[in-house]
């Protein structure tokens, strides 16, 4: 198994963009009728990756944006290895709100290949360059090239919890139940 380290050059992104509710960078858009219809996410390509594509919708109502693989040469992964694959680009995400770097279907179902942390989280606060952990669980070595594929961005509001200690949780039917208890 290998793992490729990458740096990504220091720098900062700030979210936001014209005509955002309220007048704040970043913030929600609403329609007519009150509901979220889209935010602004500030994308930085890296200049090692300004000549590919930035995140793009690759259908009218698809949830996430494609990331591509931003790799000088291709990189091949070996049944079983993983690597870090870098995308060329820095977000900046709104306030409370996450993104979710989530592996592709189709490379999944065709060649074994998928994420090592699936869902991979974002944080609003971060800055550096979006990197994807791809392992091949196929038979067969997984070429990665410039320009490939290889994962999506899902952008979705994150909610803060507020932690409060207390001294026994309380009964439900389930109980302690898990993995598995309900059945096969």
């Amino acid at each position: 198994m290998s793992r490729r380290d990458t740096a990504a050059p220091s720098g900062r992104a700030e979210a936001g963009g014209p005509g955002a509710e309220g007048g704040e960078e970043g913030t929600n858009f609403r329609d007519s009728d009150g509901l979220l219809s889209t935010i602004v996410l500030r994308v930085e390509q890296l200049p090692e990756a300004r000549d590919l594509p930035p995140p793009t919708y690759m259908s009218e109502q698809a949830a996430g944006m494609d990331l591509r693989a931003a790799v000088p040469e291709p990189v091949e992964l070996a049944p079983g290895e993983f690597d870090t694959i870098p995308t060329g680009i820095k977000i900046a995400l709104p306030p409370g709100y996450e993104g979710q770097v989530r592996p592709r279907s189709g490379l999944a179902a065709k060649f074994g290949v998928t994420m090592v942390n699936a869902p991979g989280t974002i944080d609003a606060d971060y800055r550096g360059e979006v990197c994807v952990v791809l392992i091949n669980h196929g038979r067969e070595p997984f070429r990665v090239t410039r320009g490939d594929r290889i994962a999506q961005l899902v952008v979705a509001p994150a909610v803060r919890a507020r932690v409060e200690l207390c001294g026994e949780l309380g009964a439900t039917a389930r109980g302690e139940g898990g993995f598995g208890h309900t059945g096969e």
